[in-house]
C-alpha cells in the first residue's frame, strides 16, 4: 500500500547495517552489524534505544545496563565459559569477579 513503507535497514558506505523494526513512524533500532563481525542489540522505543549486548567474532558477549548514552556494562561472557561482573558507574565501572563455568576456584580462609 502506498505510503505505508517502513524503514527496515539502512546500510551505510563503512559497511555498518543498522536493523529497525516497528510500525511506520515508529520504527526502531534493534541491531547493528559492523564488518568486524560485532553485533550491537539494541532495546527501547524510537529515539531512546540503548545497547543491551554486544557479540564479538572471538565469542565474548558484553552485557549493558541504563539508559541510552548510559550505559555501563554489568558482565562479559567469555567464550571458554568464564563469566567477569562488573559493578559501578559507567566511567569508573570495574570487575567485581570471575566465575568460570568450567573450573572451580574456592578459597577458605584460615581457621
Amino acid at each position: 500500500e502506498a505510503g505505508a513503507e517502513r524503514q527496515v535497514r539502512t546500510e551505510y558506505a563503512t559497511g555498518e547495517v543498522q536493523l529497525f523494526e516497528g510500525e511506520k513512524g515508529a520504527e526502531r533500532l534493534v541491531r547493528t552489524d559492523f564488518l568486524d563481525g560485532t553485533i550491537k542489540y539494541h532495546e527501547g522505543a524510537r529515539g531512546s534505544e540503548r545497547v543491551v549486548r554486544t557479540a564479538y567474532a572471538d565469542g565474548r558477549l558484553k552485557h549493558f545496563e541504563g539508559e541510552m548514552g548510559a550505559e555501563r556494562k554489568v558482565r562479559t561472557q567469555f567464550p571458554d565459559g568464564g563469566t567477569q561482573y562488573y559493578e559501578g558507574a559507567r566511567a569508573r565501572s570495574r570487575a567485581s569477579r570471575i566465575c568460570p563455568e568450567t573450573r572451580i576456584h574456592a578459597h577458605t580462609p584460615p581457621g
